[in-house]
């Protein structure tokens, strides 16, 4: 389960990766690659919960609070989209970080 939710935040990343560029670079986001990296982004989050719960460990424990807390940096992002108003850049930095370290942290846990 958890190089399953390893390969589903990877293509997170990527999606997240280009939404950050388009915003940086100006003021429109694409929805459907919102929704797309959102998607893969929830389904990283099941697969890893399931995989916490199937091998415990306070490595994955750390790692699916860290992803929760960028998750809810993304709802908060995806509140702005909906509302038509440009996405704070720093907070579309703080929410990458954040589930960069929750990347890292898993990293480390799966393969470390």
């Amino acid at each position: 389960m958890v190089t399953y939710a390893l390969i589903a935040f990877a293509v997170a990343a990527l999606g997240g990766a280009t939404l950050a560029y388009l915003r940086i670079v100006k003021k429109d986001v694409s929805m459907p690659l919102a929704l797309v990296h959102g998607l893969f982004a929830a389904t990283g989050l099941v697969l890893l919960a399931l995989g916490l719960s199937q091998t415990g460990g306070t490595g994955l424990t750390i790692a699916l609070t860290v992803f929760v807390l960028a998750a809810l940096g993304g709802f908060t992002l995806f509140s702005f989209h909906l509302r038509s108003r440009p996405m704070p850049v720093f907070l579309v930095l703080v929410h990458g970080a954040a589930a960069v370290t929750a990347f890292v942290i898993l990293l480390v846990v799966a393969f470390g």
